[in-house]
């Protein structure tokens, strides 16, 4: 068919309502919906740097905290003891620092803690066997008694492993005897099997006869510094130094004494976590392709450690008097240890000073632990995470809403089209009849 008055012909309406509009729904789409996918994009790099960031933050902290006075489960680096002891007899354990003083202690060990321990006289098989009935009437132990009639050695000791404080079991020898052997759970004379009342029972199984304690239940026994200290176990706690017997008459001397040996392995570990968290905060800062939205929060966070590392303390020291410097290029915090070394040779007060502190004038290390635990620091990195959820949770719903928009523009333009497309193809219909008119009527001329 001719191509119509409106340069469409016939069917040219479908093209104008799909392809074109496709086009430029495509085109507005860029320019509306795409920048927001862009900038949803970028947050799972800031995620990841946010997370690198506070895994650094917490690297510094676990390294300051070793000089800080907040200390809840151990001491600080200062106050870190070392111990040995000279001689046989004992092994020792610190469970707090804080309680131990400097010095020597001898100890000497005169008895261990002992279990009571009992043997029953031999029953010799085959006549009797563990499944033999014993029919000896009551057998009192510890206050607890058992009826043995109608019951078999076997059962007995069933019976026996019901009453607290004591375990029983049988021992059997190769030629077929067995005893029954019984003793106290735990170590000490307040352990010490009870044997009542003087039936056949007790009789017939020995436990009358003296002999048959094989082991006598007592308490250790021993002198540190003279003084004496007994216990049902073989561990006493005597200033702090929980001390375990381990030899009868073993003769010991411990040796407890400040150790700063770790001192400067933990001051360059320091600087390495600083350093550490200077540089990711850094290139957050300075790069062009970081996905960082707040920048400005990140150099707080990173101006609020140096605000406190420069310092002071308590004393009138800063690092730089302890073998630290400051690289220029790069602003890393650089650590000397035999400068360290030299600075300390004379004792580490000072040192402890400006580190640590005291509560009235705390030190840099104990800033330090508090502006990034309490108030400052991860409060400012939760913070951050937050607004960030905020962010992302907005733009997902402004992304959203600009969709629906341009699906509802784009569904209002293709009804409109289709209504101007069936004008066209009517108008188009119109003018064929009318051409088809004119030429009929020229041929009959």
């Amino acid at each position: 068919m001719a191509e119509g008055i409106l340069g469409l012909g016939q069917g040219q309406a479908g093209a104008l309502n799909n392809d074109m509009l496709e086009k430029l729904k495509a085109v507005d789409r860029k320019a509306t919906v795409e920048p927001i996918e862009k900038k949803l994009e970028k947050f799972d790099l800031e995620r990841e740097a946010i997370t690198n960031i506070s895994t650094k933050v917490e690297d510094l902290l676990s390294a300051v905290k070793l000089f800080s006075l907040n200390q809840t489960t151990s001491v600080n680096a200062f106050n870190q003891k070392s111990a040995s002891v000279m001689g046989d007899g004992v092994i020792f354990d610190a469970p707090d620092l804080n309680l131990l003083k400097n010095g020597s202690m001898r100890v000497q060990v005169d008895e261990l803690a002992q279990k009571d321990v009992w043997q029953s006289d031999l029953f010799d098989g085959p006549t009797v066997t563990k499944d033999t009935l014993v029919d000896q009437g009551n057998l009192t132990i510890n206050g607890s008694t058992i009826d043995t009639n109608g019951k078999s050695y076997s059962d007995v000791v069933k019976e026996i492993n019901k009453i607290d404080g004591v375990q029983a079991s049988l021992v059997e020898n190769s030629a077929g005897g067995f005893r029954i052997s019984i003793k106290s759970s735990e170590t000490g004379l307040a352990s010490k099997i009870d044997f009542t009342g003087s039936g056949a029972a007790l009789s017939h199984f020995g436990y009358d006869d003296v002999k048959n304690n094989v082991l006598k239940a007592q308490d250790m026994e021993l002198r540190a510094d003279g003084v004496d200290y007994s216990s049902s176990s073989n561990t006493v706690t005597i200033d702090g130094l929980k001390i375990t017997a381990t030899k009868e008459t073993g003769d010991s001397t411990i040796n407890i004494e400040n150790d700063t040996s770790s001192l400067a392995t933990q001051m360059k570990d320091f600087a390495d976590k600083y350093n550490d968290l200077r540089a990711a905060i850094d290139n957050e800062i300075y790069s062009s392709e970081s996905s960082i939205d707040n920048k400005g929060a990140l150099r707080d966070i990173l101006a609020n450690i140096k605000n406190e590392l420069f310092g002071s303390g308590a004393g009138s020291s800063s690092i730089f008097s302890f073998g630290f410097s400051l690289d220029e290029k790069n602003g890393n915090l650089l650590f000397n240890q035999k400068d360290f070394e030299n600075s300390t040779k004379n004792g580490t007060a000072d040192l402890e000073a400006l580190f640590a502190g005291t509560p009235d004038k705390k030190g840099i290390a104990t800033s330090i632990d508090e502006v990034i635990s309490i108030s400052g620091v991860k409060k400012s990195l939760i913070d951050y995470e937050i607004n960030m959820i905020s962010r992302e949770e907005t733009l997902k719903k402004d992304k959203e809403a600009a969709e629906k928009t341009l699906d509802s523009r784009y569904a209002t333009m293709a009804q409109q089209f289709a209504s101007y497309g069936v004008i066209i193809n009517q108008m188009e219909a119109s003018f064929s009849g009318l051409k088809m008119m004119i030429q009929q009527s020229i041929a009959s001329k």
